[in-house]
């Protein structure tokens, strides 16, 4: 399996993983073992996606069959917006341990460079965005350098091996490093082809981070939750599809291999067996140049997730 060495352990990363965003409580568990079954090793989850107990579970069935052994799989998990104060940090990352019936995360990451007011888990879990009322966002003033270091304390607790950065720009990331006792390994933001980010990449292979892309498809994660802009579909493209008849792969292998090709970590979902086995199987042929640069040609800009669209005081991309 291909993978993406991280700088500061030396720990190996699959370049492929299972994402578990919007994978249903229901089907969590049966997923994840699936997953396990077919080939998958990491699997990145987060205490906002309200799935870890049943991804657990998951894993859980598997080292009990003997699929696996702990040590063989690569489990990320996020620290959530209303979390962020120094006080909370180590509790909550220990609480999603638990969900997960595992000792350690192989990566933990600020879900979002945004704080928001404590949520006591016992009244809330998972917060979401907003306050009690459903539609009230609660701002809290906590420095990013404060929950760094508290990110940090996991790694001296041995609750994470490594840790990281979502959703970030340069900017904000060039400040951690100013203060960092361990810098971020691992970078995930949203990129496709309508979303390139290539200074942002640039910048984080420089800096020796690695650089992991959710929403490899585009649109197609955010249509049910109305949230497509009414773009057209990545998988429909014309591009996307004259490359992969030539290649005999589906759309999805391709615009994944654009990412995987140039070293980018790609976490995809897919609640369809035949579909998830072959998103593990796009590193089985090469892309050209030209064919990478035509998928890269489709940029537009187009970012799908942006907090700053539910409150303009949450505008992180702006």
């Amino acid at each position: 399996m291909a993978t993406i060495v991280l700088k500061r352990t030396g720990q190996k990363m699959p370049l492929v993983g299972f994402g578990l965003w919007k994978v249903t409580r229901s089907t969590c568990a049966d997923t994840v073992y699936n997953a396990i079954k077919a080939g998958y090793r990491l699997f990145d989850g987060a205490g906002d996606y309200g799935n870890e107990k049943e991804a657990g579970e998951g894993v859980r069935r598997a080292l009990a069959d003997g699929l696996v052994k702990r040590e063989d799989l690569f489990i990320t998990s996020k620290l959530w917006n209303t979390f962020h104060a120094r006080e909370h940090v180590k509790s909550l990352a220990k609480m999603q341990l638990g969900l997960w019936g595992i000792d350690y995360f192989d990566l933990f990451l600020v879900h979002f460079p945004v704080s928001l007011k404590y949520v006591d888990p016992s009244h809330r879990y998972p917060p979401e965005w907003f306050g009690d009322d459903g539609k009230t966002v609660n701002l809290q003033n906590t420095p990013m350098q404060e929950t760094w270091e508290a990110m940090e304390g996991l790694v001296d607790d041995g609750l994470a091996k490594n840790i990281g950065l979502s959703n970030c720009q340069g900017s904000l990331i060039l400040d951690v490093f100013k203060y960092a006792k361990y810098e971020p390994q691992v970078l995930q933001v949203e990129l496709h082809p309508y979303l390139t980010q290539e200074a942002l990449v640039t910048l984080s292979k420089n800096l020796g981070i690695a650089v992991t892309a959710y929403s490899s498809f585009g649109p197609q994660s955010y249509l049910e939750l109305g949230m497509g802009k009414n773009v057209a579909s990545l998988l429909g493209s014309e591009g996307v599809a004259s490359i992969a008849s030539k290649y005999k792969k589906t759309p999805a292998q391709v615009l994944l291999r654009w990412a995987t090709q140039r070293g980018i970590a790609v976490i995809p979902k897919s609640n369809n067996h035949d579909r998830l086995v072959a998103n593990l199987q796009c590193n089985s042929f090469d892309l050209t140049e030209a064919e990478i640069k035509q998928l890269s040609d489709l940029n537009i800009n187009l970012r799908l997730n942006d907090p700053g669209e539910i409150d303009v005081r949450m505008s992180i991309f702006a």
